[in-house]
């Protein structure tokens, strides 16, 4: 059995728009990857609101992505792929970051990951990076304050987040050319969002193992 590790934000915990509930575990995107992968894959969802790649929030506790992977990884040893979608905080405006260092800050964690001996045989996980989606609140809405210049930083995710993927050798999935969040607020992942998205990650994971299988 192939085990896949989905660490994220509430696009991955499965957030909804419409209520600021949680989906049902059929609709988020790591539920249509296990449907779509079948029993011979355990897919593990370790989605967090508001968690970030590397930094602490000075408003909200325990969402530095960084501090809780460690100890992700080895509590699901072994692991055979980690996805990693993260980034879409930090465009918060008071961390005052811009694209290319929310990217660094994913790559951070990508050498983590890669550094590590929780994959099967005490070898490191292979890691699919992706960036997230960009986001468009609506204008003078509370998350539009939130998020202030954070739409055009987004639009430069996946340029920046590919960089990152080359750099560290790694696979790469821009998730901003597949789907877009919500109308209701701009930043969230609908039930046809999760779907795209879910989607066209089961097409990479299987592409990334019949790889490996070649090999």
């Amino acid at each position: 059995m192939k085990t896949i590790l989905c660490f994220g934000d509430s696009n991955t915990w499965g957030w909804n728009p419409n209520d600021m509930s949680r989906f049902p575990p059929d609709q988020r995107w790591p539920g249509i990857l296990q449907s779509g992968l079948g029993q011979t894959y355990k897919v593990i969802e370790e989605g967090l609101p508001g968690r970030t790649t590397v930094r602490e929030d000075p408003f909200y506790e325990s969402k530095n992505g960084k501090i809780y992977l460690i100890p992700c990884l080895y509590s699901h040893t072994p692991i055979d792929l980690v996805i990693l979608m993260l980034g879409s905080n930090e465009l918060k405006s008071y961390f005052s970051l811009n694209a290319f260092e929310i990217a660094m800050g994913a790559g951070a964690l990508v050498t983590i990951i890669s550094q590590c001996e929780h994959g099967p045989f005490n070898s490191a996980p292979q890691v699919l990076l992706v960036a997230p989606p960009q986001i468009d609140p609506h204008p003078g809405s509370d998350l539009d304050t939130l998020f202030a210049g954070g739409k055009e930083k987004s639009r430069m995710f996946g340029q920046y987040f590919s960089k990152v993927a080359i750099d560290k050798n790694c696979y790469f999935l821009d998730a901003g050319t597949i789907t877009k969040p919500s109308p209701v607020d701009g930043v969230h992942l609908d039930v046809e969002g999760h779907r795209k998205l879910g989607m066209a990650l089961l097409l990479k994971v299987q592409d990334i193992f019949a790889r490996q299988i070649i090999i």
